[in-house]
């Protein structure tokens, strides 16, 4: 069996599998194929690759010649068209909102798996490329938003008097907002964390950041972890804390997400033209509609003087440690669906069904089986 790595695209550092990994890989009784530079911009050399026992290749070999192909972001429509007609496709390929992409893969019968479908579930955390980029976005959101506060974050007690500690509110405290506290604490911060999900308060709280709480919000188990949409009363409650807690705080960090949704709106604009001047809103949001109501996506705009970054791909910011995190959960996946050097899937396994797009013409995902049915 061969499996073929890509280089990414401009303005993505990262590479889906390092050395390390490769090497890991070649253990099994696989041949690696990578594409030359494609572990540049993550600082792992093609000579690395090699020496990790891969064989260095050109996009064309890769595409055509790979029994797999693994990447970050999905090669375009015309190269996968030029791939082996029974190659497995692996990546992170956002398949619920990139249609195109998805009915493209099941029209040409090409089996394609999307890691950001992986299940939420304790089986499947260490294959959870979500959960590890959480990690690097909410650990680099800080340090993004104290390069551009113009204040320091701990407090000082200095011949020229007492400096008070920076006031970070967290909004969300899945993985990111959590490692966002987390980071934020070290820096001497005081925070403030808000989440619908109560069970999300005693890790607030074991962080040294203090919850903020508004009663009423509705819950849902199986929605994996993730948030769920609240009704309009609760809303209105919610954003009037928002409100209340950001007049107060220097810097914002927003993550809350709801799969599959418009990402739900938690400062308002009037919430922004009550914020200090010199404030940072960092919005891990953006991508998705935004948690914030004047964020721009992949850009840093400046309102009332207050700056709001609407970030775009941070996990690149740290490609290697990203790379590493990335590349162990693919290993761990791969795993299931790879025996004895061979392809094997078993579409009886909850995970690999569950990540599955789509296998000879079908959409194996209950959820996107789910979306081309609507």
């Amino acid at each position: 069996m061969v499996v073929g790595v890509l280089k990414e695209p401009a303005g993505e550092a990262r590479v889906a599998l390092l050395p390390e990994a490769v090497k890991s890989l070649v253990s099994w009784g696989v041949l690696v194929y990578v594409e030359h530079g494609a572990g540049v911009n993550s600082y792992s050399s093609d000579v690395l690759f090699q020496e990790a026992g891969a064989e260095v290749k050109t996009r064309q070999e890769i595409l055509g010649e790979c029994d797999m192909v693994l990447g970050i972001h999905p090669p375009g429509i015309g190269e996968i068209d030029t791939m082996k007609s029974d190659a497995v496709l692996l990546g992170q390929f956002n398949a619920l909102f990139n249609q195109e992409l998805t009915q493209h893969l099941i029209q040409n019968n090409r089996t394609a798996f999307s890691m950001e479908l992986v299940p939420r579930t304790t089986r499947a955390q260490s294959m959870d490329v979500l959960s590890s980029m959480a990690t690097v976005l909410g650990y680099k959101a800080v340090l993004m938003a104290a390069n551009l506060l113009p204040r320091f974050f701990p407090m000082f007690m200095t011949a020229a008097g007492s400096i008070s500690p920076a006031r970070v509110l967290i909004l969300g405290a899945g993985v990111a907002g959590l490692q966002a506290i987390a980071t934020s604490r070290r820096l001497g911060a005081a925070v403030f964390a808000f989440d619908v999900r109560t069970a999300a308060k005693e890790e607030v709280l074991s962080l040294g950041a203090k919850f903020v709480e508004v009663e009423g919000a509705k819950e849902d188990k199986g929605a994996g972890g993730y948030a769920v949409e609240q009704n309009e009363d609760f809303l209105k409650r919610q954003k009037d804390a928002i409100h209340e807690q950001a007049s107060k705080s220097d810097i914002i960090i927003t993550t809350a997400q709801i799969p599959g949704k418009r990402a739900p709106l938690l400062v308002e604009e009037r919430t922004v033209m009550a914020m200090k001047p010199g404030s940072v809103i960092i919005d891990l949001a953006a991508s998705s509609g935004g948690n914030c109501a004047l964020t721009k996506p992949a850009q840093t705009v400046e309102i009332n003087g207050v700056r709001i970054v609407g970030v775009d791909n941070l996990a690149a910011t740290l490609p290697q440690d990203a790379s590493k995190m990335y590349g162990k959960n693919y290993l761990n996946f791969l795993k299931l669906i790879i025996k004895d050097g061979q392809l094997n899937l078993n579409f009886e396994d909850d995970i690999v069904k569950g990540t599955c797009v789509c296998h000879q013409g079908e959409a194996v995902s209950p959820r996107i089986a789910q979306l081309i049915n609507i």
